[in-house]
């Protein structure tokens, strides 16, 4: 097992959020070996409880101090009923995991506020790696904890997304057009790193609009979509309003993304670049506690950053090249990006071997930005705070 950076939240009970595969149960098992586990994918355990929630407590010594850990939770989501009641009257501490947050949406509400922290596991990143990390390993079949230690990683990525379709979304009855929504899944993949135009992948997989609106939901519901927002604070020039859409591994987004005999790797591989990136983004993000919010900006006119951080340790702008040379061009976003936003830092990672600036801008090799990622983010950098 590699060892995670997500922090267990001391005393506090959690909900532990994660896509399939990133390493839940695997981790909670690890950090709470002496708790009281119930597995739902079992299906004895399951059918009895989705029968009878309030068995749940029988499951519980009446002297029971340690933890309680139920993992895929959202399988019963009536259980959450008696987590709530049991956090209250007993004082027991729950650690909770789950792959989806369709169901847990309106039973959770009550649980989250207050009475238990939400956590969030991401795929690896490259500081958990450590020296396993391989760049071209993990451009090629992403971050999942089994994709480096399966002798067929591409096999185990195809039966992910196999076992997705099959169990999350036929299983748990979220669409009953199965065939609409892999067709739909195809034609997403197309906009990897693009903006989301609904009505285009709506006439690509003859569905309707709405249709393809619902689907998106259920790949964000799934953990297995993110659409990232547009940064639009104190903006000195229209900016596009549109959403950005990845799958959130880099792995699952080629597993997924059809290739033509036509297709430039520029097509695949560069959303690839931008998609490692996007992931280590977020799982830094969202172990370090770190106050950022992830997004992007474009103007109407087409000049683009990638990704954009701001919080209160600072305003960050990243663009991504997956050319070992850059063009004058490549630098086009980012100047007008730090005009408007003279405090942001700058930086370009591309696929060449040297470190250097242009201007403002640090231009670093890609591999060498996802090792140093962990500390450019929690180093403080002033910023103007936009109104």
């Amino acid at each position: 097992m590699y060892a995670r950076s997500i922090q267990a939240p001391g005393d506090k009970s959690f909900l532990l959020l994660g896509p399939r595969g990133t390493g839940k149960s695997m981790w909670i098992r690890s950090q709470f070996p002496e708790a009281i586990y119930i597995d739902l994918l079992e299906s004895a355990v399951y059918t009895e409880l989705l029968a009878a929630p309030g068995r749940l407590e029988d499951k519980i010594p009446a002297r029971h101090r340690g933890w309680v850990v139920i993992d895929e939770v959202q399988k019963v989501p009536a259980l959450l009923d008696e987590v709530h009641r049991l956090i209250e009257r007993r004082q027991i501490r729950f650690g909770l995991t789950g792959s989806s947050a369709r169901k847990l949406r309106q039973r959770g509400v009550n649980l989250l506020a207050g009475r238990a922290l939400s956590l969030t596991m991401h795929p690896l990143t490259r500081a958990e790696l450590g020296d396993a990390f391989e760049l071209k390993h993990s451009l090629q079949f992403g971050q999942l904890p089994s994709v480096y230690v399966e002798p067929n990683p591409r096999a185990f990525l195809a039966t992910y997304v196999q076992t997705y379709l099959r169990e999350e979304v036929q299983q748990e009855g979220l669409t009953r057009n199965l065939a609409a929504f892999a067709r739909f899944l195809e034609s997403i993949s197309f906009s990897q790193g693009q903006l989301l135009n609904v009505a285009a992948v709506a006439r690509d997989c003859h569905v309707e609009r709405k249709v393809v609106e619902d689907y998106v939901t259920i790949l964000e519901d799934l953990l297995i979509g993110v659409r990232i927002p547009p940064f639009q604070r104190r903006a000195k020039r229209r900016i596009t309003a549109h959403p950005k859409f990845y799958f959130f591994d880099v792995g699952v987004y080629r597993a997924i993304r059809p290739r033509g005999p036509l297709d430039t790797p520029e097509e695949i591989d560069g959303p690839a670049f931008e998609t490692l990136l996007m992931q280590e983004l977020r799982a830094h993000i969202a172990y370090g506690d770190l106050g950022y919010q992830l997004y992007y900006w474009r103007t109407q006119l087409g000049l683009e950053v990638d990704f954009v951080l701001y919080g209160e340790r600072g305003l960050h702008a990243f663009e991504v090249k997956r050319a070992a040379r850059l063009r004058s061009g490549d630098y086009d976003g980012l100047r007008a990006f730090a005009h408007d936003y003279p405090a942001a830092t700058l930086t370009i990672a591309y696929g060449g071997t040297k470190r250097f600036t242009e201007g403002s801008i640090d231009v670093v090799p890609f591999e060498v930005l996802v090792t140093e990622l962990p500390e450019r983010l929690t180093r403080a950098f002033p910023t103007e705070p936009p109104p």
